[in-house]
């Protein structure tokens, strides 16, 4: 693990602004973190990205996150788990980071606004679903499109569905999906699937899933709901319209790390590289949620890992009370 570069030359022109914490991102992590960290009195600061929320705050309904038997909606999860955040003492700020360098401590984090300084940083970036790019699928997004059968599968109980994909997530989603749906047909721009054995042989072997092969999907079309999509394909260039129910799109996501690039330690997927205890490569920082997992990608172990980093920040920052850093020192001096 890097070891912080405690001795920094600005330091003394920081001033008071230093926060115990900084979360950076919004979703069930980042605000699980807030919650964490506020109840050991660090006053965490949460900057939530673009969007608040993260990709629960787009979701329409939400039923399987413990607590709310009658379910709720995405951005009704993300105001109550902000308001128990800053029923304690956490700040949640609308603002983007554009910059982190962590090679100084406190960390500096940069946005368009403001510079902010951290003794400990919780990155809880996320990923984001890659999409199809056609038209009809941001306008039709939680109205029959999906990037998450676990979340929304059940609101499609006897219904046609498509599955978008030939990865194993694909295949793993459309073997979910059939559990409610009555069909399930998996488009695949290729003629063989990348799916590994074992999933390919229970997905052809479901009575429930189809295939077509050598197609993409070029536009979704409504009536206020999906209703149909157009395709192509790709090799006889014929088109054609298909009558649906809904569309789930499987083709992977892309972790929202590029912020730390050549900074914290990324896989080739490009998730942040974290150890049992949710540390990066980087002493003082963690990472929490999708943007370091990149296999149950769910709310609920989002939220887990957020208020594991932030355990895990407040006994790190707990070891180091009685020995102020060189760092802190000047600080207090100048």
């Amino acid at each position: 693990m890097d070891k912080i570069n405690k001795p920094i030359s600005d330091y003394k022109d920081v001033g008071d602004t230093v926060r115990e914490t900084i979360i950076i991102g919004s979703g069930p992590a980042g605000l699980a973190a807030a919650l964490y960290a506020a109840r050991a009195n660090l006053k965490p600061l949460v900057i939530t990205g673009n969007e608040l929320g993260g990709q629960i705050g787009t979701t329409t309904d939400v039923e399987n996150f413990p607590g709310f038997p009658e379910g709720l909606t995405g951005p009704e999860l993300v105001e109550k788990m902000q308001a128990q955040a800053e029923r304690f003492g956490a700040e949640v700020k609308i603002d983007f980071i554009q910059k982190v360098d962590v090679s100084q401590w406190p960390f500096r984090l940069t946005s368009p606004s403001d510079d902010y300084y951290a003794k400990t940083l919780i990155v809880a970036t996320g990923a984001s679903p890659r999409k199809l790019n056609v038209p009809g699928e941001v306008e039709l997004t939680g109205r029959g499109v999906s990037y998450c059968a676990t979340c929304d599968g059940f609101f499609f109980r006897d219904k046609d569905v498509v599955v978008i994909g030939g990865g194993d997530s694909a295949l793993q989603e459309a073997i979910f999906l059939t559990r409610f749906a009555r069909k399930v047909t998996v488009i695949h721009r290729r003629s063989t699937l990348r799916a590994g054995y074992t999933l390919q042989t229970r997905a052809r072997k479901n009575e429930k899933i189809d295939f077509i092969w050598d197609t993409v999907v070029t536009k979704i079309n409504s009536d206020l709901v999906v209703n149909s999509i157009e395709l192509m394909n790709v090799i006889t260039g014929e088109t054609w319209t298909r009558p649906t129910d809904g569309v789930f799109i499987f083709i992977g996501h892309l972790p929202n790390s590029s912020l730390f690039a050549g900074q914290l330690e990324r896989d080739e997927q490009g998730y942040l590289i974290v150890d049992q205890q949710l540390r990066t490569n980087m002493e003082g920082v963690w990472a929490a949620g999708e943007i370091a997992d990149p296999v149950f990608k769910q709310a609920i172990t989002s939220a887990g890992m957020g208020a594991a980093a932030a355990i895990a920040a407040e006994r790190w920052l707990a070891e180091r009370e009685d020995e102020p850093t060189p760092a802190l020192v000047e600080a207090v001096s100048a």
